[in-house]
């Protein structure tokens, strides 16, 4: 799945029906096979739910994400931090950093600056 997501772009619609094909009768053997342990059946019935979402990158080329890489880079300055601090001693400090943060990226993602975005928020909760 990995090798056909990174060359996805660059495939003909043909080529790339044939692979989605391809890894769709692998992912039916994967939850069809028989098994006698209860975690494997419930891991295969995972699969079956989950199985509409796990061709998404080839339904739709280029527009997501074969990995969640990027979350977890987003995640990794939390992480540092939790770990250098030794967590946080009040709940309020954790949740008001995960609040910034999740607002921080809202707003680059939608192609802002994450900095003049708060000065205008301070701005506008000061009184005159």
């Amino acid at each position: 799945m990995f090798a056909v997501a990174e060359l996805i772009t660059g495939l003909a619609a043909s080529t790339l029906a044939t692979k989605r094909r391809g890894l769709d009768r692998q992912i039916v053997a994967i939850f069809t096979k028989p098994s006698h342990c209860d975690i494997t059946r419930d891991l295969q019935a995972k699969i079956r739910r989950a199985r509409h979402q796990l061709l998404v990158v080839l339904a739709h080329p280029g527009a997501a994400e074969p990995t969640n890489s990027g979350s977890e880079q987003q995640l990794r300055p939390a992480e540092v931090q939790r770990k250098i601090t030794s967590s946080y001693r009040a709940i309020w400090a954790a949740e008001g950093e995960a609040a910034i943060r999740t607002v921080v990226d809202t707003i680059r993602l939608a192609g802002s600056s994450p900095f003049g975005s708060i000065l205008k928020t301070i701005d506008a909760c000061t009184p005159p």
